[in-house]
């Protein structure tokens, strides 16, 4: 079986990493895309309902805009915001959820949401990228 699956990957390494890049792109779809239903609606969807939820709060989506030191800081949460593939993309195009709206009482909530979104979906897209490459089911 280990033969079966080192060969699977190894014919089609191109295939692994387009179900990776889907996987990071739209929450989800990496894992639809390999009919695991239960596992896509399961992560894509708490990839999504978080995203939403923290911009509903008034979560502050980061990006790198300062320089020095403050770039330096702004990087981690940025790279944390930026897991959630097209949905911060989609927010940076249309420059939604980067103003400051520290004033409102959810604002931190909002912040973890965004962030904790991301950072899920890096591991949904790993579990996607490790079933398209035959090392777990």
């Amino acid at each position: 079986m280990v033969a079966k699956q080192i060969e699977r990957t190894a014919s089609a390494p191109g295939k692994v990493w387009g179900i990776g890049v889907a996987a990071w792109a739209v929450p989800g779809l990496g894992h639809f895309l390999q009919k695991k239903w239960g596992r896509g609606l399961l992560l894509g969807g708490a990839v999504w309902l978080m995203f939403i939820v923290g911009l509903v709060l008034g979560g502050h989506l980061f990006r790198v805009t300062d320089s020095g030191l403050s770039a330096l800081l702004q990087l981690l949460p940025m790279s944390a915001n930026f897991g959630a593939g097209l949905l911060y993309i989609f927010c940076w195009l249309t420059n939604t959820g980067f103003a400051e709206n520290a004033q409102r009482v959810t604002y931190e909530y909002g912040n973890t949401f965004l962030l904790v979104a991301g950072l899920l979906n890096y591991l949904a897209m790993l579990d996607a990228f490790d079933i398209a490459a035959g090392r777990k089911q």
